[in-house]
């Protein structure tokens, strides 16, 4: 085992979230969200998330609330960068399950994105 627990680098780390359950997976994602989240901020997660599951302004509106945040408390912080409640995250973990076919893939490509965020934590 590696820095992180289950692999000592990000490709190791990648053939490893494959052959983890859904449920540890989301499990997985909604923690490392909510780490970086206190961490590094909620702007870092919802980029993140954004890119990694190449989600736009309208795609992440929709997984949020498909996810059951609540639509009305997604909006844009002073320098206009997309917000959604840091108690809120979780969301988009759960909305991406709803709302996309390869919701799987997508939530590993975020964990692997943040390899270097997990060793950190």
């Amino acid at each position: 085992m590696g820095a992180t627990g289950l692999a000592a680098n990000p490709t190791e780390y990648r053939k490893r979230l494959g052959e983890q359950t859904d449920e540890q997976l989301d499990s997985w994602a909604k923690e490392l969200m909510r780490d970086v989240a206190i961490r590094r901020g909620v702007i870092k997660v919802v980029t993140d998330v954004r890119r990694t599951a190449s989600l736009d302004e309208v795609g992440l509106r929709r997984v949020y609330a498909r996810g059951g945040g609540a639509p009305h408390t997604v909006g844009f912080d002073a320098q206009g960068n997309l917000m959604v409640p840091a108690i809120s995250l979780h969301c988009l973990v759960s909305g991406l399950r709803a709302d996309v076919a390869d919701a799987r893939g997508r939530l590993i490509d975020y964990l692997v994105a943040n390899f270097d965020e997990i060793v950190y934590v």
